[in-house]
């Protein structure tokens, strides 16, 4: 992963969130810093780059709003952007927050980008450590974000520079003070960029070591990934996009697959939420375009 490469997917992830919290009513999941990570003219670059894309996602709309580009970037941020990575960190975070309340000392946050949990939830940092766990070239374009915003890095938060992708070590996050207790980790918006092998490596990597009553939060993709068109063709662009982009989705999965991997790594499905359940949790009684993308679902494992 190159410099550029980690600053535009962390940017643009974190438009999405910002967009949400500065324009969307009722919020589905307000990161209220996200917008301090992201200069005005970053927000305004982002913003004229949906607009002037509107003809790929949708011509219709694109006609329909000719004169209203506030509409599209609107209809493009809620159709294309924001669904899966709102609800997927609402259920992570409520996770967490249970998890929390039954006592978790320690979070390990893979491929946290520019997460801001720890600043969201400054409460928590006599309680629990946390670990973020992302490519050295990511973490590096954090900090110098997190400087510029002038925001603390509070003691209780450390950065572990790593491809976890690759090769996960745990030598890294003990030299940051990672201790053999009970973790819950989360793993957000990667499994559909790894094979299935690197998957399984992975899940028998973290839970080799880690003790029983550890979790996982993790989004992944079912078996009509490579099928599913989705409203708008949202599905299929989502694809084109990532491709488009170096990064092609690799992976999907029956319930009955996902379920056998886990099993293999001595996890057990604790929670499963379909995409009609997201929709039914986090989308229910909307006037705007916001809907449970397609396709992807949301476990909660536990380590037995």
């Amino acid at each position: 992963m190159k410099q550029n490469e980690s600053s535009l997917t962390s940017l643009v992830s974190a438009f999405g969130r910002a967009y949400h919290s500065n324009y969307d009513s009722p919020k589905i999941f307000d990161d209220f810093i996200a917008k301090e990570l992201i200069t005005p003219t970053e927000f305004s670059d982002i913003s004229n780059n949906m607009i002037q894309g509107i003809q790929f996602f949708n011509q219709e709309i694109a006609r329909r709003y000719q004169d209203d580009p506030d509409e599209i970037l609107k209809w493009i941020t809620q159709v294309q952007l924001s669904p899966t990575p709102l609800a997927r960190a609402a259920f992570c975070e409520k996770v967490l927050m249970n998890e929390v309340s039954l006592g978790i000392k320690q979070v390990v946050i893979l491929g946290a980008g520019l997460d801001t949990f720890s600043f969201r939830h400054l409460e928590l940092k006599e309680r629990i450590e946390i670990f973020e766990v992302d490519h050295p070239a990511t973490q590096a374009f954090k900090k110098q974000r997190l400087e510029a915003a002038n925001l603390e890095i509070p003691n209780h938060l450390h950065f572990v520079p790593m491809d976890f992708t690759g090769q996960f070590s745990y030598q890294e996050l003990k030299q940051e003070g990672f201790g053999e207790h009970k973790t819950f980790f989360s793993l957000l918006g990667v499994s559909y960029y790894l094979t299935k092998q690197e998957l399984s490596n992975l899940l028998q990597h973290l839970f080799a070591m880690a003790p029983e009553g550890s979790s996982i939060v993790f989004d992944y993709a079912d078996e009509n990934l490579f099928k599913e068109k989705g409203i708008s063709n949202r599905v299929e662009n989502m694809l084109k996009m990532v491709a488009t982009g170096g990064e092609p989705m690799k992976s999907c999965y029956s319930y009955h697959e996902m379920e056998k991997m886990l099993e293999e790594s001595s996890l057990l499905i604790f929670e499963h939420l379909s995409p009609d359940e997201i929709h039914d949790s986090f989308f229910q009684n909307r006037s705007d375009y916001l809907s449970a993308f397609e396709t992807i679902h949301y476990i909660h494992a536990v380590k037995k």
